[in-house]
């Protein structure tokens, strides 16, 4: 079976290549993917798997339809697709339909496998020693072989990265260990982060941008998408579409795509936006702050969506920077997420800064905020859902009851309209995106707020999130102060 497919239908094709980490699917990926849906739903091999969850990704690629022609003008060309799947699909990773993985671990008797039993028969043999009746005499070789056990599987996580030998659009050739030490070029982010993650290199997008620059097939426009049962610690929605994952990929994308001119941000790469998933150098960033309330040691202001609280690492407008030009010194104590507007709390001086802090941590601040659901929902109550970031996929919380930290949100449906609900959130803790994970995830309202472009389904001009409500006492009064500040979504 052929893996560069036709693609039925004609669309324009776009100015340059988008951006995996912040995009709108292209009609032509739409168009690609309800394919590949269609492909996976009617292989019965396939379809079991698939629906407990997996991600795909699309790569259109242009071929020429006359490869032979001398002029230049005879050549015309049409637009096909590659595809392909993260990790292993039912097992395997060398389905025909899908692009090869960039390194075949899978082989029985290849040096991967071998080592890997190895060490497992290593695992055997401690456990045995663990649990025998004479432990302590066997200490001595249960130290030995834990030790060995180390070692082994160290080189051979070592080994396994030397083989993903990824190309780029220049035609150059980097393993992942050396792409690995090139984006994290200071000694403190080469001491946190000295390898890549495991699995880094067999996501869809790496797999499909080495075939095509292994069969000098041109990259068009790419997506990845999601296909199945959502995880239960991780909010996806079958055939949404998704950013590539940041932990495992931004290094090696930022390596596979030089040469190549991408959407919203040119050749300059991604590691200049790192720190701020979604905001490009050459977004349109709001600065209208509303000032509600000042005195000479606290504010109120109103934030717009799209703005930060804080600087990021991109030279882009935030709330702080634009306060310290009106203001001679001023402490953020308080921060909303980039895209969610409303209310916040500024300090003035340092006891102010100190006192609000101390407010915040006690949770005697009181804010709510009002959002709109893609959904229908009913009733009032509390969700209780503990949250930690996914390491390989920042800004991104997963919901994990063992590690992750306590949350706490309160919530009163007000008013449900065309398929939507407006309702009253109350958190009671301030972890992030905790308003967002709990509308979103299965065991909390399993409804996401409109425009959740991490958590929904769709995207819209905005993230429908808006802090409407702060109460506060005071830090030099002690007069206990409430703001509100509704909006109309």
């Amino acid at each position: 079976m052929t893996l560069l497919h036709p693609l039925k239908g004609v669309s324009e094709k776009p100015e340059c290549f988008n951006d995996p980490f912040n995009y709108e699917p292209h009609p032509l990926c739409l168009t690609a993917a309800d394919e590949v849906m269609h492909y996976v739903a009617s292989t019965p091999q396939l379809q079991e798997d698939a629906l407990h969850g997996k991600m795909f990704g699309v790569l259109i690629v242009e071929t020429p339809l006359n490869a032979t022609a001398t002029d230049s003008s005879e050549t015309k060309t049409e637009f096909s697709f590659l595809a392909a799947y993260s990790g292993l699909l039912a097992g395997r990773n060398d389905w025909p339909y899908f692009v090869p993985p960039v390194f075949d671990a899978q082989q029985p008797d290849g040096h991967f496998k071998q080592t890997e039993r190895f060490i497992s028969a290593i695992n055997k043999e401690v456990t045995e020693l663990e649990t025998a009746e004479n432990h302590t005499e066997n200490a001595i070789r249960l130290s030995d072989l834990k030790q060995q056990r180390k070692q082994l599987s160290e080189e051979l996580q070592l080994w396994l990265f030397r083989q993903y030998r990824m190309l780029n659009a220049r035609g150059e050739e980097k393993d992942l260990i050396d792409i690995w030490r090139d984006y994290h070029r200071s000694p403190r982010l080469q001491q946190r982060f000295p390898f890549p993650p495991g699995g880094s290199g067999d996501c869809c997008a790496p797999k499909l941008l080495q075939y095509a620059f292994l069969h000098g097939l041109k990259p068009v426009v790419m997506a990845e998408f999601w296909y199945g049962e959502s995880p239960r610690s991780e909010i996806r929605h079958h055939a949404h579409f998704y950013p590539a994952c940041r932990g495992k990929c931004l290094p090696i994308l930022t390596f596979m795509l030089e040469g190549m001119e991408i959407e919203g941000i040119g050749h300059k790469g991604f590691a200049a936006y790192e720190g701020n998933p979604g905001l490009h150098e050459s977004s349109h960033c709001p600065t209208d702050l509303t000032v509600l309330y000042e005195d000479s040691s606290v504010l109120v202001i109103e934030k717009p969506s799209g703005l930060l609280s804080v600087p990021g690492r991109i030279d882009a407008p935030s709330v702080q920077s634009l306060l310290e030009e009106r203001y001679d010194y001023i402490l953020m104590p308080h921060r909303l997420d980039m895209d969610t507007s409303g209310l916040m709390v500024i300090a003035r001086n340092d006891d102010a800064y100190k006192n609000l802090q101390q407010q915040f941590y006690a949770r005697t601040i009181q804010k709510e905020y009002l959002a709109l659901l893609d959904g229908i929902v009913e009733g009032s109550g509390t969700i209780t859902l503990a949250l930690r970031p996914d390491p390989l996929d920042r800004p991104r919380q997963v919901v994990d009851p063992l590690h992750g930290k306590h949350a706490i949100t309160d919530y009163q449906v007000l008013s449900n309209n065309n398929g939507q609900t407006l309702i009253a959130l109350k958190p009671h803790t301030g972890r992030t995106h905790q308003l967002r994970v709990h509308c979103a995830h299965p065991d909390g309202l399993g409804t996401p707020i409109v425009g959740d472009h991490l958590y929904g389904k769709d995207k819209a001009s905005r993230l429908c999130l808006h802090a409407c409500s702060l109460t506060f006492t005071h830090p030099m009064t002690g007069e206990r102060m409430t703001f509100e500040k509704k909006i109309t979504f």
